[in-house]
């Protein structure tokens, strides 16, 4: 149990932190102030201030799942910078955290069909962009279905079902759980363009509404989404936790 937790957090943590770089990245070249890129759960308290480059601090959370960037200073909330750049920057620093996370599946595949599946270099090359296109078109179905009404959730797993199959995948030996964390980062990839609320598809359906319709949207809109989309998510997220113990325990 204890080597399942572990290897749920490394791989949860390194997919996370990919996405957000890639946030970090895009909007260090649009010009736009990153004020903390922090590794860890958001709500966690700081323990550290690792270091500082320009005007982001990289700090240490309590709780080391995950990780986040912060466009906004400390006590205030409003993320100026992030709001007043162009509909395209924003869109780019939007899509940037599901793009590196495509980008770094990628990479982790292709070892894993080097080494485990000991094929030739384009081969490989070849075998990765196939495996991503199966995610990709296994996800929109799955959301598919679900949406339609026409599939259940049961293929949807919640931190617990995700830890025990990291501890399974790291188990069978390194390769195994690289292809793990491949998989996860394309679909975690994929679902965060969903357009729900909180999400980096949300905010892109936000941004193109004010697009449409010539004028942004108030900066407590934008919050109060964001709110609400979370709490949603961590509504999902304790359900599906719960399903993920109770099929444990039977």
């Amino acid at each position: 149990m204890i080597s399942s937790l572990l290897a749920f957090v490394a791989v949860f943590s390194i997919i996370v932190l990919v996405h957000e770089f890639g946030h970090f990245i895009a909007a260090r070249r649009s010009g736009v102030k990153v004020y903390e890129f922090s590794i860890g759960f958001p709500f966690s308290p700081r323990l550290c201030t690792l270091f500082r480059h320009k005007e982001t601090a990289f700090t240490l959370r309590l709780l080391p799942l995950g990780g986040f960037v912060s466009f906004s200073k400390d006590g205030d909330d409003d993320a100026k910078d992030l709001f007043q750049t162009s509909h395209l920057n924003r869109a780019l620093i939007m899509l940037a955290g599901p793009f590196f996370n495509v980008v770094f599946a990628f990479l982790v595949f292709l070892p894993v069909f080097l080494f485990g599946k000991h094929l030739h270099f384009i081969d490989a090359v070849s075998a990765s962009a196939q495996m991503l296109w199966t995610i990709l078109s296994g996800t929109v179905a799955f959301l598919l279905n679900i949406f339609s009404g026409h599939g259940g959730m049961d293929g949807l797993s919640g931190p617990v079902g995700i830890a025990v199959m990291a501890g399974k995948a790291a188990s069978k030996g390194f390769l195994n759980l690289a292809y793990f964390t491949g998989v996860l980062s394309m679909s975690l990839g994929v679902m965060n363009l969903l357009p729900l609320p909180a999400l980096d598809g949300g905010q892109l359906l936000m941004l193109l509404i004010e697009t449409v319709r010539r004028r942004p949207f108030a900066l407590k809109t934008h919050q109060v989404a964001n709110l609400i989309g979370f709490a949603l998510f961590i509504l999902l997220s304790v359900l599906v936790t719960f399903r993920d113990i109770v099929k444990l325990v039977a």
